[in-house]
């Protein structure tokens, strides 16, 4: 079920998971989410929190500690393969595009 739903990710669910490359707590995700994506993307609370639910319910993430309301995450294997497959699905994209747009194609 992940892989159909989570095929093509959005750019905060591609950045999240990214920024989970490293263990991090939220305030952490949304900082990173923005300097990865060099302030192109920002990441609210309420999407955030509600992607992390989902991601950790399909364990693309899991939990790693709690204390008190905050709570860090890690990126699985399993997520790192969905990430993986998506960075290769935007290269694949990208280049698709640049042939068209050269006439090369």
């Amino acid at each position: 079920m992940a892989r159909e739903q989570f095929q093509n990710l959005t750019e905060p669910m591609y950045y999240i998971l990214m920024s989970l490359l490293k263990e991090s707590c939220g305030v952490d995700i949304m900082e990173a989410v923005d300097e990865i994506s060099n302030g192109r993307v920002r990441v609210g609370p309420g999407t955030l929190y509600s992607l992390l639910g989902k991601f950790e319910k399909e364990t693309m993430i899991r939990e790693t500690e709690v204390i008190g309301r905050k709570r860090s995450y890690i990126i699985t294997d399993k997520g790192k393969g969905i990430l993986l497959d998506e960075y290769r699905r935007l290269i694949t994209m990208a280049n698709d595009g640049l042939l068209y747009l050269e006439g090369k194609s």
